[in-house]
């Protein structure tokens, strides 16, 4: 029997492992299972080289659960004592205490980087054996005991098979792994496509109403998964057999792209593009990261672009370590030629489909759109791929690329000096009014309803040459794209301000808002009134919403435009009988308005030139006293014209349906809309 000590140049390992590894203890199935294939793969490669001559037999290998222990048994290589003493007590392990504070976020990267791989099992364990016994001819099979500090035993055994089998006897506070059902779960998570297979318990069938078990193993894993085989050989039910077996409850996914690399570094995999249509971050964390075919993580940002991690599926590569850690993937220089690699395969997929089918590209558009705009937002080179096959859908649900669509619309939609206008809507059903207008002056309308669409919109205007988007309710449709300079058709500033007046009165109080009314000559058939929203305002307020930094346009208040057509009928009627029913009451007000105005003028003109200290102080008073009275007039001139508009119910109502057009109507406003209508047809 040999007693000793493990070779640390610390007494303080075991509390490491128990105190900082804790929040990934659940790890420690996958390290020793892990150790159990490598084992049974090297006898395999023995055998294949002729360096084993025995028998491989059966290769499963077991995970079994006692009362208070979990074993792991193998028939791979086995160890003699000589192993023991070099590979289980000799740990490369220093300076304890210095990476303390560096590593104790970081489980993956101690074990990784100490070879900790087997002291795993001390997260769990309060005691651990290994009995094993090595291929070797002649080999005495070893007893290694280790009760989680840092003196062990080691004797001679008996054991008739090759092979390990390591015993986790299981502390009193980890009591959970010695539940089926949580042994089951990780091995599922960590070991469903390992290469050698796994069994834990046998299988279960139905009888007399109850669940009994069979003499057949229950093996959990699939050992040649999908992305190990050729794609040569496999049929799309393959590939979406395999999709539901990793994501039950998804949809079908739109296609998907089968990655296998061997130089300059070794990737398989497959990754599907799903079905994506509402928040991004939701979606992410779907495409696990393997290591030989064990599971190593979910959290690919690093190996994968940023866009990328909105698709599912699987990557494998050897040259991604089992134990990975997160400062380890920012600076190895194949995860960054991966990342690059699976840009590139994803965009010449992309690039295919839409070359080889359009029309099926175009039938997916609506949900490949965010994973295209996610891209070009975030990488530059992605955007140099991408602009060939990203689409621009208008409101008739037609698809043009970006230079199809400047093709078709650049006669038409040039301003005058020489900008191309892009028209968009977010809203086919809310706009639809506008989207007519403009649809009506022969322009063609884009819809840009995505939630990335904003910010594509900003970035397509730096991208292309000479142009701006501007919504189709931003202005009159006179105004979205002014080929020339116009002339006259402005209404006199009396009416115009006597219209500004009568409607303001009559707006509903609505939360963060401000209204600015202006009169327009639209012609006869124009709509009576229309709100518009200045484009610079809105698309500031909209871009608040996902980018850092801007919030404080998001706290600002809406600033709509209320657009009168003084060529309509019904605003020619509110002008003339405003004119009649005030033109008596206003003339006396409006005639000492004038007075004071010229006294004003005549005041201001000679005091021109003078410093104030030059002006005698009876001036200043009179000028103070005519602006006070001045203001007071020009009040009740106003309350004459919020009297008159008070009495007017087609004021309004015509404020009301343009609230209404644009969803601004609500409540108690939109129950007074409806009364005043039903009044109005029964005149």
């Amino acid at each position: 029997m040999q007693k000793g000590n493990i070779g640390v140049t610390t007494e303080n390992i075991f509390p490491v492992i128990k105190k900082f590894l804790y929040s990934d203890h659940e790890i420690f199935l996958r390290e020793i299972v892990s150790n159990a294939v490598d084992a049974t793969q090297k006898l395999k490669t023995l055998a294949s080289v002729g360096d084993f001559k025995g028998e491989l037999g059966d290769l499963t290998i077991h995970v079994t659960l006692g009362k208070d222990t979990i074993t792991v048994s193998d028939r791979g290589l086995g160890l003699t004592a000589e192993e023991i003493d070099k590979y289980i007590n000799q740990i490369a392990f220093s300076g304890a205490n210095d990476f303390l504070e560096k590593y104790k976020n970081d489980a993956n990267a101690i074990i990784g980087h100490f070879g900790l791989g087997f002291y795993s099992a001390f997260m769990v364990a309060k005691k651990v054996e290994i009995r094993t016994k090595s291929y070797r001819e002649d080999a005495k099979a070893v007893l290694w005991s280790c009760e989680g500090s840092p003196e062990f035993t080691l004797v001679e055994t008996e054991k008739e098979d090759r092979g390990t089998d390591i015993i986790l006897y299981i502390d009193d506070d980890c009591k959970e792994f010695l539940e089926e059902s949580r042994i089951s779960a990780l091995l599922n998570k960590y070991c469903r496509f390992l290469p050698i297979p796994v069994a834990f318990g046998k299988k279960k069938d139905w009888k007399d109403g109850k669940q009994v078990e069979t003499d057949e193993d229950n093996i959990i894993n699939d050992t040649t998964p999908l992305w190990t085989r050729k794609p040569s050989e496999l049929k799309d039910e393959d590939y979406k057999k395999f999709y539901r077996e990793l994501y039950p409850m998804a949809d079908e996914p739109l296609f998907w792209i089968h990655l296998n690399v061997d130089y300059p570094f070794h990737l398989t995999g497959i990754l599907y593009f799903p079905k994506v249509k509402s928040n991004i971050e939701l979606t992410k964390n779907k495409i696990q990261l393997y290591c030989n075919q064990v599971y190593v993580t979910d959290s690919v940002e690093g190996i994968v672009p940023d866009f990328l991690t909105l698709l599912h599926g699987v990557l494998d590569s050897p040259d991604i370590p089992l134990n990975v850690s997160r400062s380890y993937l920012q600076s190895d220089a194949n995860v960054k030629k991966i990342s690059t690699y699976i840009t590139k395969k994803v965009s010449d997929r992309l690039q295919s489909i839409f070359k080889n089918d359009r029309k099926q590209f175009e039938e997916k558009w609506d949900d490949l759109k965010i994973f295209i705009d996610y891209g070009m937002l975030t990488q530059e080179d992605f955007y140099d791929r991408a602009k060939d096959f990203a689409l621009l859908e208008d409101t008739d649900k037609k698809y043009y690329t970006f230079d199809e669509y400047k093709t078709l619309v650049k006669d038409e939609q040039t301003d005058k000096d020489g900008t191309l206008v892009y028209l968009y809507a977010n809203n086919r059903d809310e706009q639809y009014s506008y989207i007519e207008a403009a649809k009506g002056k022969g322009y063609n309308v884009l819809l840009m309803d995505g939630q990335l669409d904003i910010a594509v919109v900003s970035m397509l205007e730096q991208k292309l040459e000479k142009c701006r988007f501007t919504r189709v309710d931003s202005d009159i449709v006179d105004n979205l794209i002014v080929k020339e300079d116009k002339k006259g058709g402005k209404l006199e500033p009396d009416k115009q301000e006597a219209l500004s007046v009568m409607f303001k009165s009559q707006l509903p109080a609505l939360e963060k808002a401000d209204f600015h009314i202006t009169a327009e000559s639209l012609g006869e058939n124009a709509f009576p009134v229309m709100i518009t929203q200045s484009e610079y305002m809105r698309r500031m307020k909209e871009m608040s919403n996902i980018q850092a930094g801007m919030s404080f346009y998001g706290e600002m208040p809406d600033m709509f435009n209320l657009i009168l057509n003084s060529d309509h009928k019904l605003v020619k009627a509110i002008l003339e009988g405003e004119a009649d029913a005030c033109a008596a009451l206003m003339a006396p007000i409006q005639k000492d308005m004038d007075e004071t105005d010229a006294r004003r003028k005549d005041l201001h003109k000679s005091q021109e030139g003078k410093k104030a200290d030059e002006i005698p102080v009876a001036e200043k008073d009179e000028l103070a006293e005519l602006d006070k009275k001045w203001e007071a007039l020009k009040g009740q001139k106003e309350a004459i014209l919020q009297d008159y508009a008070s009495k007017n119910k087609v004021i309004r109502q015509l404020i009301d349906l343009a609230l209404l057009q644009n969803g601004m109507l609500k409540g108690e406003a939109l129950n007074n809309f409806l009364k005043r209508s039903v009044e109005l047809i029964n005149e």
